[in-house]
């Protein structure tokens, strides 16, 4: 029994290192102690755009993940029914805080 102890300590310690890190893997480069990284989603064939919407799910240690960083959200908040193009930011610290945005440009 005393051995079965550290066994399942050092299984859980494992499996929590490498599972679950609060990390995005769209963005298109990664640093492991820190990430801020903008970079383009998707373009339209609108001409113009005057309005921005935002759009931004949350994560902690990869355990509690929150937030809507839908296109759709981003352009309701906005007001926006005609999309010209589409952004992401992508920012993690130590792999315990993620943050993703999205912005959706239009009119």
């Amino acid at each position: 029994m005393k051995r079965i102890i550290p066994l399942v300590a050092a299984i859980t310690l494992a499996t929590m290192l490498f599972t679950g890190c609060a990390a995005y893997a769209v963005t298109p480069v990664f640093g492991a102690l820190y990430t801020d990284v903008k970079a383009p989603l998707t373009a339209t064939s609108n001409s113009e755009y005057s309005k921005v919407g935002t759009g931004e799910a949350t994560s902690i240690l990869g355990l509690i993940a929150t937030g809507d960083a839908s296109i759709q959200t981003a352009a309701r908040n906005a007001g926006i029914t005609k999309i010209h193009h589409v952004d992401f930011e992508s920012k993690s610290v130590l792999g315990i805080y993620a943050k993703f945005t999205v912005y959706v440009y239009g009119e």
